[in-house]
């Protein structure tokens, strides 16, 4: 199967070309955007020479399914999915802000655990816990939103002091990830996962602030199997994981974590298989559907023809 890496459309109506780590967004008129969600893998902001075959299926899936499931928290950008690939949605004035919240004690804020730090992003981590532990309250930990490069660590009272949203948007943002932390841990407890830490991005669409962007998918969280993690805790064992991580732990047992100078190892073929089973493997135990992925030899042939068939409908 082909893997979609890179995009050039040019859509009816077509205004606006952007492409990012993993989505390239077109924008279509004045109010709607189509993401395109490709095949591209990105680990510590870098992206990978190669894609993985029915990545990008499985993540505008996953977003799919949840973006639907959480419309009486907050309204979303989501519209219409007229392709496995493609997710087309409103056009928001995006909040350069990445809202990452943390249930457990696991990734970038273990890394800066163990390195001797006891607060991240202004909120505590306290002492005595070890890599996984359950914090006693999930913590927020924003990140700026880098157009290029390496997103950064800011604490909220450098957010409002810069000026990068007021103290009212703040509270509501900070309110509705909460809330949003919430259902994903129930829907993923309903499927035997823990959802162990997440991010969220947003915009506003005439001043309301709306969910933009994928939400609870492998590349964007990380979650834990509930059964027998107690145990694993209590022996000193790893977790069993269901994200990308194990992608971040292979490319770091290959001396790679996005540094200057660094070149990305090559993942060969048998390792691509092994990152799509994990894909699909997290999609069906998330949605608890069969995943059914198309396989066609041209995808952005297929692309270009679902998106053009639904932008002919929608403008009569």
């Amino acid at each position: 199967m082909k893997s979609i890496r890179n995009t050039d459309f040019q859509f009816t109506g077509q205004t606006r070309a952007y492409h990012g780590k993993v989505r390239d967004m077109y924008t279509i008129g004045d109010d709607l955007m189509v993401a395109v969600v490709s095949d591209r893998i990105s680990a510590f902001d870098v992206v990978m020479p190669r894609g993985i075959p029915f990545k990008g299926q499985v993540l505008n899936g996953v977003a799919s399914h949840f973006l639907n499931a959480v419309g009486d928290i907050v309204p979303t950008w989501n519209v219409a999915t007229p392709d496995p690939n493609v997710t087309i949605g409103h056009k928001c004035e995006p909040i350069r802000l990445e809202m990452v919240i943390r249930g457990y004690l696991t990734g970038h804020a273990w890394r800066q655990y163990k390195a001797g730090h006891r607060e991240l992003c202004g909120a505590p981590m306290p002492d005595g816990m070890k890599e996984h532990d359950r914090f006693p309250e999930a913590i927020i930990t924003p990140a700026t939103k880098a157009e290029e490069g390496h997103d950064e660590d800011i604490a909220p009272a450098d957010i409002l002091a810069k000026g990068i949203v007021t103290p009212e948007l703040w509270s509501e943002l900070e309110r509705i990830t909460r809330a949003l932390f919430q259902r994903g841990t129930e829907m993923a407890a309903e499927r035997g996962l823990i959802l162990v830490d997440t991010k969220y991005e947003f915009g506003l669409r005439d001043g309301q602030l709306t969910l933009i962007d994928e939400i609870h998918t492998p590349d964007s969280s990380r979650y834990f199997y509930a059964k027998g993690y107690e145990a694993r805790q209590a022996a000193g064992e790893p977790q069993k994981q269901l994200s990308k991580e194990f992608v971040r732990e292979w490319l770091m047992a290959n001396d790679f974590m996005g540094k200057d100078g660094q070149t990305p190892p090559h993942m060969d073929d048998a390792f691509l298989d092994t990152v799509t089973k994990r894909y699909v493997e997290l999609y069906e135990k998330v949605t608890g559907k069969t995943f059914e992925g198309d396989a066609q030899q041209d995808p952005l042939a297929r692309v270009e023809t679902a998106v053009e068939a639904w932008l002919t409908q929608h403008r009569s």
